[in-house]
């Protein structure tokens, strides 16, 4: 009987994927071990957690041991997770392995003697400020971070972004200090550190990190610009150590007599590279000249490269097989996007997108302040959802909305059971106000036009009262149901910023900042789930954490945070029970892609490239739901 339940249930799984956008069989993915991590609830209980594999068999069951001993009295095969309570107070290790004897790995974590109550407290090597050349002094703060396993162990690194505390936006003029790169294991160790020197200007649009495994070796490379005066992580210089293409206050005034102040601070020519470094070592392994090129910076739309240094970046499986890395430049005007395949020995260009050339003019100016990747056309490679327009995988357009330049947008399967994927934006335009449309053909399927710059909007599953994603924004007169009524007017503390799977039911839960919150449907208002005490924001307005994503443990999401100090990084993960076990959202392609992507200028949430909400029912990612 057990044989032919087992039978059925893998029929009905082949039909739910055969549901699903397609990539290619052969496509390349992470190997992932089993993500274990611990954490203290209190001083007495420690909670287990870890991940399960889309490699595992679905009847799997775990054993977690301490220290060598098992704990459970019955392997554990409807969750993945579990809570010692009588966890010592000295160093303990928790090993989780497979009950039965298969060939799924097993994971481990040390949890140290003297590890804090809540989450996981990774410790920074802060950078020494600095003076800019007009003797101003500046400090560093932790910025953006992304993830990437850097060593081939199927654990998680973090790769951190250290900003000056005088970054500016593409608008200001002023000297600042140099951008800084930290690799660390979620231990505290450093690996290594990368200063991008004094020709890469600091501020959230300039640089743009891409961490990935691109040649299938299993360790992620780190990819992005760099200029003369860079030095790699193992202290070599790129280009000419001495060259500094900073404008000084005669020298912009020379140069840009119509510029008032002079545009002191500022990069309008010299060298740029596009260079891979490893993941591991930090080593520049090549670096070439960065595409899309400079130029002339007048022919972006200005005279100050507040247009042609507008640069997005990402993560796409353009052949269906393997990821290559995309390097963008401008969107409030000219558009120009550059695919490149790495190797393992050098980067080799795939295509080149110019909005410049005749057949795509109607691309120029459609580009946002962030991107997202995805099969959008079920092909079986992924297509770049350029803000109001789409890049097809062969660098050529696939369509232009003309609906303009947006801060946010957010793309996933909004209907239950949906064989396609939409996408929900704002506009800045004061016109067009926030969009959902098909994102195979660009169609509108609800507007909700606005006169004003509508500089946010969200979309998550929040209300098991309706089907499908609930989607809202600054302009949207409310919640709205994917039917595109009004199923809440103004909702006191509901954030449009970020959202985290937390709480450990099919809903998703609010981020902003360093908060967590529920939407409380049957009272129209949002209830803090978790606020990170001693934690503070990054990005300014836009209120972010460092990295939201699934670095560790079980299929929910965890939030990284820089302490107020500095010091430390927090990676905190939720220690709610939750009744589901699925396979790790990690090999969905459109959900780890929004990973990578996540430090694009104004960052965006993940999410996945199917369905999950509240009204899931049956097989699902490795468990049926009733």
């Amino acid at each position: 009987m057990k044989k032919v339940i087992l039978a059925l249930y893998g029929i009905l799984c082949s039909a739910w994927l055969i549901a699903q956008p397609q990539y290619a069989d052969s496509l390349l993915k992470e190997r992932l071990g089993r993500g274990v991590v611990a954490i203290k609830q209190n001083s007495s209980e420690a909670f287990v957690s870890w991940r399960y594999l889309d490699t595992d068999p679905t009847d799997i069951a775990f054993d977690v041991y301490r220290n060598g001993t098992k704990l459970n009295s019955k392997p554990i095969s409807r969750s993945t997770w579990y809570v010692d309570t009588e966890a010592p107070t000295d160093s303990a290790i928790y090993e989780v392995r497979p009950a039965r004897n298969t060939a799924a790995p097993s994971g481990s974590y040390t949890l140290p003697t003297d590890a804090p109550i809540g989450y996981v407290e990774i410790p920074l090597y802060r950078p020494q400020g600095g003076h800019t050349p007009d003797g101003r002094p500046y400090t560093y703060s932790a910025g953006d971070a992304s993830m990437g396993d850097v060593d081939g162990d199927g654990s998680y690194e973090i790769i951190l972004k250290w900003d000056p505390s005088n970054s500016r936006d593409n608008a200001h003029d002023g000297y600042t200090g140099n951008v800084l790169f930290d690799c660390y294991r979620l231990t505290g160790e450093r690996l290594w550190r990368i200063d991008l020197g004094p020709n890469i200007r600091a501020g959230a649009h300039y640089t743009q990190f891409m961490v990935y495994d691109l040649d299938g070796d299993n360790r992620a490379e780190v990819v992005m610009r760099t200029s003369d005066g860079s030095i790699d992580g193992m202290g070599q210089v790129i280009g000419d150590a001495f060259a500094d293409y900073r404008l000084t206050g005669d020298t912009a005034a020379v140069r840009h007599r119509f510029a008032a102040p002079p545009m002191q601070g500022r990069i309008l020519s010299g060298k740029e590279y596009l260079t891979v470094f490893s993941g591991l070592t930090g080593e520049a392994l090549q670096s070439i000249d960065y595409v899309p090129e400079r130029g002339n910076v007048e022919a972006w739309g200005d005279n100050r490269a507040n247009r042609s240094d507008r640069f997005l970046a990402c993560i796409g499986y353009l052949d269906g097989i393997r990821p290559s890395v995309i390097m963008c430049r401008g969107y409030y005007t000219r558009t120009v996007l550059a695919a490149f395949d790495w190797d393992g020995k050098q980067l080799h260009q795939r295509w080149v997108f110019d909005s410049q050339l005749p057949e795509w003019r109607s691309y120029a100016g459609q580009g946002n302040h962030n991107l997202r990747v995805a099969d959008v056309d079920s092909d079986g490679c992924d297509e770049i959802v350029y803000g109001s327009c789409t890049i097809d995988h062969d660098g050529r357009g696939l369509y232009s909305t003309g609906l303009g330049h947006g801060d946010a947008m957010h793309l996933t399967a909004f209907y239950p059971d949906s064989t396609s994927l939409q996408v929900w934006a704002c506009h800045e335009n004061k016109r067009d106000g926030s969009t959902l449309r098909d994102a195979r053909t660009g169609r509108i399927i609800h507007q909700y036009p606005s006169n004003i710059d509508v500089g946010r909007c969200m979309a998550s599953d929040i209300d098991p009262r309706y089907p499908g994603v609930e989607m809202w924004s600054l302009a949207s007169g409310g919640i709205r149901s994917i039917d595109g009524s009004i199923t809440a007017n103004q909702v006191k503390g509901l954030s449009t910023n970020m959202a985290v799977w937390w709480d450990g039911d099919l809903l998703r839960e609010l981020l902003d900042g360093t908060r967590v919150s529920k939407y409380m449907w049957e009272a129209d208002t949002c209830a803090t789930l978790i606020q990170f005490e001693g934690c503070a924001r990054i990005n300014g307005t836009k209120s972010n954490p460092c990295l939201a994503a699934d670095i560790v443990g079980d299929w929910r999401e965890e939030v990284l945070v820089r302490t107020e100090d500095n010091s430390a990084l927090r990676l905190y993960l939720s220690t709610i029970p939750t009744p589901y076990r699925f396979h790790t959202f990690l090999h969905d392609p459109i959900y780890r892609i929004s990973i990578a992507t996540q430090n694009v200028a104004y960052n965006q949430p993940t999410h996945t490239g199917f369905y999950m909400g509240a009204d899931i029912k049956g097989p699902f990612r490795g468990t049926i739901i009733p």
